[in-house]
């Protein structure tokens, strides 16, 4: 295997580059995870993550991946035969969806065309439709990684409110959170699910559940067991910082500097960062000729965008064209979009450089792939970004 010169560019939607001071911090030797050094290590954490949630209530950290986030949302809430609606916005709300009739809940799942996110008029209508108040969840995801698209949880928020409906509310911020303005509390989001190998620049291990007093109380008297999931266990352990089993105690020690290294730069700042560079990346595929998947412009996604191939042309053989010249990894199509879309992910640690790196490695990876396309993206993303330095 021939050894190549320069940094492999990792441009998938997650997970995500692990910047060196994230890389350096996990690096810490392993401590006693019952010991005082580790108690305020947790606590700096634990009160931390809020702020990247803009929550007062508790977060509670799971040693898991985005998977377990969800089915721990799932678990300390809902019963067997609850019924619940879901939006078919992409692959990962299908998963979703998936695990929610393993668990035998009836799901009302409303199909799109993957190029939408979820209508904040269709959920107001099912709400009010349900007179018996049959629903109890609403769940949604933020930015589905799949498609590039980004739902308006805030409206979605206020249809519920309109439809004066009481179904908990639950948002899947796995690719969205510390990359696009989410606000747990203010939107009154009863449970949303997070990760950590996202926006968050750390390597998958950890997941989040941010929870109300309202979802709080539901896990009371619910109908699922469980025993590592239990929200309770762990609050009662996080009460004096410490958990109920052995947690990621290094990938603790990098997500303190990851909040650092957020609030240092200013969480408005960085969404403002991630939104310009999304834009930016879509003006280059625009002046390619190419089509982004994302259809409606309040939905475009600042973490990445899903690129739609020509027809009859192979985005997993142009993805590989571009890995096997440029040492560059693109995201592939998932589900039904497999094949036909490429995704260029734009989240996490990266600047001006490195995404317009990026975008010259597909440009040329368009022209030796033999994919008709116009020149100039790179160009147009560069003359965007000029107009819009600080």
């Amino acid at each position: 295997m021939t050894s190549k010169s320069g940094r492999h560019f990792l441009q998938i939607p997650g997970p995500s580059n692990v910047p060196d001071r994230v890389l350096h911090a996990i690096g810490h030797p392993t401590i006693d995870h019952r010991g005082p050094k580790f108690k305020k290590i947790s606590e700096e954490v634990l009160l931390g993550v809020r702020r990247i949630f803009k929550t007062s209530g508790p977060v509670i950290i799971f040693p898991t991946s985005g998977t377990g986030a969800w089915e721990a949302s799932l678990l300390n809430t809902l019963s067997p035969g609850d019924k619940v609606l879901m939006f078919e916005t992409g692959h990962f709300a299908t998963l979703w969806y998936k695990m929610a009739i393993k668990f035998g809940l009836e799901v009302d799942f409303v199909p799109t065309n993957w190029r939408h996110g979820v209508d904040p008029q269709i959920v107001e209508e099912k709400l009010r439709q349900d007179t018996e108040h049959k629903i109890k969840s609403v769940n949604i995801v933020h930015n589905e990684t799949s498609t590039g698209v980004a739902s308006r949880v805030d409206e979605v928020r206020a249809a519920i409110d309109r439809a004066k409906h009481p179904a908990l509310f639950m948002v899947d911020t796995i690719s969205s959170l510390g990359s696009i303005d989410y606000r747990h509390e203010e939107w009154k989001v009863d449970v949303t699910v997070g990760c950590s190998q996202k926006g968050l620049m750390l390597p998958p291990g950890l997941g989040f559940n941010a929870i109300s007093d309202k979802a709080l109380a539901a896990s009371k008297n619910n109908g699922f067991v469980r025993h590592f999931w239990d929200w309770n266990d762990m609050l009662k352990a996080n009460e004096t910082f410490f958990y109920p089993s052995t947690p990621c105690t290094n990938l603790l020690f990098g997500l303190r500097e990851a909040i650092l290294m957020l609030e240092e730069e200013g969480l408005d700042n960085v969404f403002a960062r991630h939104a310009r560079f999304g834009e930016a990346t879509r003006r280059a595929v625009r002046a390619w000729g190419l089509e982004v998947l994302c259809e409606e412009p309040l939905e475009y996604s600042g973490v990445l965008t899903a690129v739609l191939m020509p027809e009859g042309k192979s985005a997993d053989a142009l993805r590989k064209v571009i890995l096997d010249n440029f040492n560059m990894s693109l995201g592939n199509g998932l589900g039904k979009i497999a094949d036909k879309v490429f995704r260029i992910g734009h989240l996490g640690d990266l600047n001006e450089l490195t995404l317009l790196g990026t975008l010259a490695g597909v440009e040329m990876g368009l022209e030796l792939g033999g994919i008709k396309h116009n020149k100039g993206g790179v160009d147009a993303a560069m003359r965007y970004l000029c107009e819009t330095a600080a």
